[in-house]
């Protein structure tokens, strides 16, 4: 099932005056026995999460993690059903916060009551699995794939990629290192035209970033292939150092 999110608010790139930090970082894991399948975050509420624990699982070895983030209207639910297998077939831990309102933080990517409950979710989960520090990234679709931009580039030093499935804007003043970027977008998308998607790309390959864009025969959704693409794109080895794709943005 692919999240259907019904905004159609898109924004250039702006300069807004907000750190939007993430202060959790992955640590020492604790000793309780960590089950593996779908749980609730448990961080109190009528909105909430999900967190997923991918078969593969060990505690010995850190895995990758992914931050993903809905749209507008949506829940962690249907973010679950469509990322859920590439996170089993990859061994993806997947942290699905619920916003506190229809959509994340006003679509700013301001501290706020959104960014305080991400980080709450990110370090209750960073205590009780090993996560590999340098291969944790930051997803979501529509509103959430503009708010995960935003809190990526705000936050380089955290997540090293960036997953937007048809992104709107960005809203990112104050840059902190260069995750790799994903953007995918439907070529029919009506909620929120490709053309956005296509400006987003270009403006951050502008700045300094490495941007892969996958454009898409579909529409305003997630399809699972296009989900296995951003996935692979995932495994991908970072360029080396000295490549163009690797230059800082100032």
């Amino acid at each position: 099932m692919a999240p259907v999110d019904e905004t159609t608010t898109t924004r250039p790139i702006a300069h807004v005056s907000t750190d939007g930090r993430v202060r959790s970082r992955p640590g020492p894991v604790s000793d309780v026995p960590a089950a593996v399948g779908e749980h609730a975050l448990g961080l109190g509420g009528a909105r909430d999460g999900l967190v997923y624990v991918p078969r593969s699982y060990r505690p010995e070895q850190p895995m990758p993690l992914m931050l993903l983030l809905h749209g507008a209207k949506g829940n962690a639910r249907q973010m679950l059903e469509a990322l859920a297998p590439v996170a089993e077939s990859e061994g993806l831990l997947l942290v699905i916060p619920e916003s506190r309102g229809v959509t994340w933080d006003h679509k700013l990517a301001t501290g706020g009551a959104d960014l305080d409950f991400i980080d709450r979710a990110l370090a209750q989960v960073f205590s009780r699995y090993a996560v590999a520090p340098e291969r944790v990234s930051v997803s979501g679709f529509s509103d959430g794939a503009s708010y995960a931009l935003s809190l990526g580039i705000l936050n380089g030093d955290v997540f090293s990629r960036i997953v937007a499935f048809a992104p709107g804007f960005v809203d990112a003043a104050e840059p902190r290192g260069v995750p790799r970027v994903f953007i995918a977008h439907g070529d029919a998308d009506k909620a929120i035209p490709v053309e956005e998607g296509r400006r987003i790309g270009a403006e951050l390959r502008s700045a300094g970033f490495d941007v892969r864009f996958h454009e898409f025969t579909g529409g305003h959704s997630i399809p699972a292939d296009v989900a296995q693409a951003a996935a692979r794109w995932l495994r991908e080895p970072n360029p080396p150092a000295d490549s163009p794709a690797s230059g800082a943005v100032p």
